[in-house]
């Protein structure tokens, strides 16, 4: 089954402008004036260009006169553009215990500090097993030396705060 495509999603150029005046704008930026879509197609093809509505909210409709196919690419290009430059900043975890040892506690370090130079939210997890929860205030302080040691790169987005058996803080990059 063939559809036919609504000429409300395709883009009104040339013939499909219906309109009894359109406010016109030359391929240079300069003003025609208000004239009638016939003869602003007929300067188009003159000019071996295409008559393209901009804006037809205004009073009278705004079109111009420009190649179509080059503006078409080129708001493709733009929109690639946008899409390449957008960043979604994930949130990595860095896990450690309260009693890990230096050469590890310069490991997690290293990582936050790769993820927050990606644009990377980090998550510094300290997680407790059994009764080493009560050492809670130890655990507390890693995360504020942690915190020390990364604001070159990051800010503190949330303190350290207990969340069952774990004690957790987040660190966003700096901007």
């Amino acid at each position: 089954m063939i559809e036919k495509r609504r000429t409300r999603d395709l883009p009104q150029i040339n013939e499909r402008i219906r309109f009894p005046e359109i406010r016109v704008i030359d391929s240079d930026g300069a003003q025609l004036g208000i004239i009638t879509p016939t003869e602003a197609m007929t300067i188009a093809e003159e000019r071996g260009l295409d008559l393209v509505l901009l804006s037809d909210k205004a009073e009278p409709p705004v079109c111009r006169i420009m190649d179509y196919g080059k503006y078409k690419f080129e708001q493709e290009k733009k929109a690639r553009e946008a899409r390449k430059k957008q960043h979604t900043a994930d949130v990595k975890e860095v896990k450690m215990r309260y009693k890990i040892e230096e050469h590890d506690y310069k490991v997690r370090i290293n990582q936050a500090e790769r993820f927050l130079k990606d644009g990377d939210k980090v998550k510094a997890t300290v997680m407790f097993r059994g009764r080493e929860i009560q050492h809670s205030d130890l655990a507390e302080t890693l995360l504020k030396r942690m915190a020390t040691d990364l604001q070159t790169f990051g800010e503190v987005q949330q303190a350290p705060k207990k969340e069952g058996r774990n004690m957790m803080m987040l660190i966003s990059p700096k901007k």
